[in-house]
């Protein structure tokens, strides 16, 4: 019997139920944790505004749907740089944030140690307004999901209470589309100032209904000119029980409020209104509940007029404003960490920068260098703690052989932190402190937190951070509050550093957008495969699946010579590269493949390349196809499937560059112990 999942069910249920109130929401265990949904937002932001404007830096950590849409956009050793931000743009394209983890730390001068506000937002893309794109879509990969699910995330409360959010670029898009809205539906068809639209009323019951709405807006427009003590008694009432008018004032001028029409009644009133009140203005304003309501409101003069209806347009703007900065939500929290300019720390973080920067400042850049650039501007100081475990050696050899996860550095650099507890064990003493206040409540002491809860991990990423930067010789004793903690030059080199792809080790520099920074002496990393050559590389998929990667080597090597192939490599089942000796290699092989597909001789059956064409299918490509493929929207399991979804750019290339083989046919086909001239064709 499991005696846990009564407890578990219990702490759910006491999570839901706190998440309702302003008040501060506990995790699951005993780790002080703030969570926030739409409930308690408004004052949760107000308070985190307090606490960021005092930090020393923040640190962050997001929980996703989902990493890859498909195995082979996963992080490959044989991923030029280019290529890892174009996969990594798809994650965050595709995929959604539903946990968003923000931890503010303030050296404490008085109690020597830090002090962390760990922040747990639950978000979800929920469609506020309509003004938007469609109702938003996002994948989900299943083992993500029940990743998640194993460590108890709580979907209901994602999902139910969840905070919504508009990025920058769906902000301004969503009031250019309320103002243009407005000025079409209502200040085209309302205004006096421009002839009505053309309405041509051909039913009696139209002409009745125009006649007696005539006599009305005449009769309560005479009343109130003749009515010298300003009293507005009329009430007018048209044969359907359900319409009426009342007079009421509306920004200092009397007016009728229509109710109980049809729309196709109300354009008509606009008819009569623009067609026989020079004096009268039809306008349309937002009443209780956000329910329309109609109005139409006596004027002194033309001036008059046009100041009525921009003072409804104005008015409009800032309902709709409002209504828009409501639909903003979670990116105001985005926008905060932004205008105060602090430190970001995140662990492992360029996906994480990628989806922030997907969902709440606008479309992500095409090329890793245009991102780099637009982030630094959104966030000048980001460090990634992953990065600072592989750039001192003490560090690396106390994480045991780079074993660099999040949980592990956490468990390795602060286990006092991580137990709560305090100890009289003079290493543990050394470290640098860290307590946790969540509302008023200061603690340094609890049980462990909720692991891949963001708002846990966040605060791991921040204790990893502090412990990191003692090492690197930064004394948090003598730190003055005045202090910019990004500006210290022990930490300066570290700073805006991100890893595009961990298998690889490809770094780019947020500040210059330049990539490949193997100069700053990080850890040596031991690749499976000699140095790779992207410009040697020929990518073939569709081939048979019985052939293995020792099948492609043999077919090739008998053409171009035993040792022409260095390396091949699986994307799938479906797909390999191979990388050649030399660069020409790729060009002769693409080449003498299409002239065998084209030749149906007995010559090309006995080709050593026949093995490799069976069936028909066989592709190829350079590396600069696969590049493209990457860059597709769609996302398809199988590669084979995904470069035939991506369509003919790679055929043309091909036909391109039979001009160039041509020029090269002499030349490489005369060397010795290279490609084979029994099965050359011309």
């Amino acid at each position: 019997m499991n005696t846990h999942r009564p407890v578990r069910a219990l702490s759910r249920a006491l999570s839901r139920a706190l998440s309702n109130s302003s008040s501060s929401v506990q995790s699951s265990s005993t780790f002080p944790l703030k969570n926030v949904t739409k409930s308690n937002f408004e004052p949760a932001l107000a308070e985190l505004r307090r606490h960021v404007a005092s930090a020393d830096f923040v640190a962050i950590d997001l929980e996703m749907t989902g990493i890859t849409s498909a195995p082979w956009r996963d992080s490959l050793e044989f991923d030029r740089a280019d290529v890892c931000y174009l996969k990594v743009k798809d994650s965050a394209e595709k995929f959604a944030v539903l946990q968003f983890g923000v931890c503010p730390f303030r050296w404490d001068s008085s109690k020597q140690s830090f002090i962390a506000h760990p922040h747990n937002f639950y978000i979800f893309p929920r469609q506020e307004i309509s003004a938007t794109n469609p109702t938003y879509e996002f994948l989900c990969q299943t083992t993500s999901i029940d990743f998640l699910a194993k460590y108890q995330f709580d979907f209901n409360i994602c999902i139910h209470e969840g905070i919504s959010y508009l990025s920058k670029g769906q902000e301004i898009e969503a009031l250019r589309h309320l103002s243009l809205a407005y000025e079409d539906e209502l200040l085209a068809k309302c205004s006096n100032s421009k002839e009505p639209v053309h309405m041509p009323v051909v039913k009696m019951a139209d002409t009745l209904f125009t006649e007696r709405m005539k006599n009305i807006f005449t009769e309560w427009r005479d009343g109130l000119l003749r009515n010298s003590n300003g009293e507005l008694q009329f009430q007018g009432n048209s044969n359907d029980s359900q319409q009426q008018l009342r007079t009421i004032f509306f920004k200092m001028r009397p007016a009728l409020s229509l109710s109980g029409f049809t729309s196709h009644q109300l354009r008509l009133i606009q008819l009569v209104i623009g067609r026989h009140f020079q004096d009268l203005a039809y306008v349309q304003i937002n009443g209780e509940k956000t329910c329309q309501q109609q109005l139409v409101v006596r004027t002194d003069s033309k001036d008059d007029r046009e100041l009525l209806m921009k003072e409804v347009k104005d008015e409009h703007c800032r309902q709709a404003e409002v209504k828009v900065q409501a639909a903003v939500g979670f990116r105001h929290v985005i926008d905060l960490l932004s205008s105060e300019q602090k430190l970001i720390v995140g662990h492992n973080c360029f996906l994480d920068i990628a989806h922030i920067y997907s969902k709440f400042v606008g479309p992500l850049p095409s090329t890793a260098e245009e991102f780099a650039s637009s982030v630094n501007k959104c966030f000048p100081y980001v460090v990634d703690t992953k990065m600072l475990l592989n750039a001192n050696n003490v560090l690396q050899q106390r994480m045991k052989k780079s074993q660099t996860s999040l949980s592990s550095a956490f468990a390795m650099l602060c286990p006092q932190i991580a137990l709560g507890k305090k100890s009289t064990d003079l290493v543990f003493q050394s470290c640098v402190k860290v307590e946790v206040q969540v509302d008023d409540l200061r603690s340094s002491n609890w049980n462990s937190g909720a692991k891949h809860e963001a708002g846990y991990d966040a605060f791991m990423t921040g204790c990893v951070f502090a412990q990191t930067c003692s090492h690197l010789g930064i004394d948090f004793q003598s730190f003055l509050p005045s202090e910019h903690l990004a500006h210290n030059e022990k930490l300066q080199k570290h700073i805006n550093l991100l890893y595009l792809s961990w298998s690889n080790r490809d770094i780019i520099d947020l500040t210059s957008g330049k990539k490949n920074a193997v100069s700053l002496g990080y850890t040596n990393h031991k690749k499976r495969y000699p140095e790779i050559l992207f410009e040697n590389i020929a990518l073939i998929w569709g081939f048979p699946s019985k052939l293995k990667a020792r099948d492609i080597r043999e077919c090739i090597s008998k053409v171009f010579g035993p040792t022409s192939v260095t390396s091949i490599y699986h994307l799938d089942e479906t797909a390999v590269f191979v990388q050649f000796n030399k660069e020409k290699f790729v060009s002769e092989f693409l080449i003498l493949k299409e002239t065998l597909e084209r030749n149906d001789g007995p010559v090309s059956v006995l080709h050593p390349l026949a093995g490799l064409l069976e069936g028909g299918n066989t592709q190829a490509a350079n590396y600069e196809t696969y590049r493209d493929i990457c860059s597709s929207p769609s996302s398809k399991i199988l590669f084979a499937d995904q470069a035939d979804a991506v369509g003919t750019k790679w055929k043309n290339k091909l036909i391109e560059s039979e001009a160039a083989m041509e020029s090269l046919e002499g030349e490489s086909f005369g060397e010795k112990n290279e490609v084979n001239p029994a099965f050359v064709f011309c």
